[in-house]
């Protein structure tokens, strides 16, 4: 799931760095992402949920703590 999970995001946000670390649907996800300027913590952090969304549905994610900041 970890590997899915870093695609999705680098689908959608093609210029990330995503690192994700966890697993037994408990996930930690690292994000830098240009896409992120001038959006807070909270725009970012919807973001990655719209992306991840389906899979938060359906369980395999049921937990999970994003870790967000624009490049610099």
């Amino acid at each position: 799931m970890e590997e899915v999970i870093k695609k999705e995001i680098t689908d959608k946000l093609v210029d990330s760095e995503v690192v994700v670390e966890g697993g037994d649907s408990k996930f930690t996800v690292h994000v830098i992402s240009d896409s992120f300027a001038g959006k807070t913590i909270i725009e970012q952090h919807k973001v990655i949920y719209a992306i991840l969304n389906k899979y938060i549905e359906t369980g395999e994610i049921h937990a999970l703590t994003l870790k967000t900041k624009p490049k610099i």
